[in-house]
Parts: structure tokens; C-alpha cells; sequence
């Protein structure tokens, strides 16, 4: 008798649509955003569902975390490369921004002896469409 798929290996409708919603957005989603952008194309998906296929999506490589500095974790697509976020402090959408206004020299000693790794940076303003 042939084994069933192991967790994670089958590529549902609803993992399809969750995914696409992801790479869609024009920055990071929030679970509940994911959920309702995702529900326009499958009424009744979950948010646990949500939630299982974000943590299948994050171990295959296909969607990273996002952690802003307010503490929330937002959910974006892993393709995307080293790019900066910007937060509207009037909708509250978080949007990719595309050129890195920071030139930080990474795995080079800085000030103090600090070793740069990485960075991220979020910027707080209002959007063009509420401006």
C-alpha cells in the first residue's frame, strides 16, 4: 500500500492561493490580511490553515518573516532579496520599497568594533494614497 504525501508535499488549492496572495502584496501581509485577501478566491479557508501553510511555506524557503520594529510579524515572499519597508502611520500598510537608502558595509568592523551582518530598516511616514 503506497504511503499518502507527507506533511507539506502536496500542493493544495489552498496553499496555491495563500501563496500567490503573499506574492501579490506590494510589502509584508499580517495573518488576518492574508486571510482575507486569500478567502476572496477560497471562501472558508482558515486562518489555522493560514497559519500551517505559512510555517510549511517559511521551512521550504518560499516565504520569510518580517518582524517591524513595533513588534509585529508580517509574512512576505523569500524572492524578493535586500530590500526596505515603509509604514504608513495613517492605513497602517506596510509597503517593499525598492532601493536601499542605507549603505551600510557589511562583515566589515564599524564603530565601536561592531561587526555589520545585515540590516533592515522601516520608515514611518504617510502613503500616496493618503497623502
Amino acid at each position: 500500500m503506497a504511503a499518502g504525501p507527507r506533511l507539506g508535499e502536496r500542493n493544495t488549492r489552498q496553499r496555491e492561493t495563500i501563496i500567490e496572495v503573499i506574492r501579490a502584496a506590494e510589502g509584508p501581509l499580517t495573518v488576518p490580511e492574508i486571510v482575507e485577501r486569500a478567502q476572496q478566491q477560497v471562501p472558508g479557508l482558515g486562518i489555522a490553515t493560514v497559519y500551517r501553510t505559512i510555517k510549511l511555506l517559511g521551512e521550504s524557503g518560499q516565504v520569510q518573516t518580517v518582524i517591524l520594529p513595533s513588534g509585529e510579524t508580517r509574512y512576505e515572499s523569500a524572492q524578493l532579496g535586500h530590500h526596505h519597508h515603509f509604514h504608513c502611520r495613517v492605513c497602517e500598510t506596510v509597503y517593499d520599497m525598492e532601493t536601499c537608502l542605507v549603505r551600510v558595509p557589511e562583515s566589515r568592523k564599524v564603530d565601536q568594533g561592531f561587526i555589520v551582518e545585515s540590516h533592515e530598516l522601516t520608515c514611518y511616514g504617510v502613503c500616496r494614497n493618503c497623502a
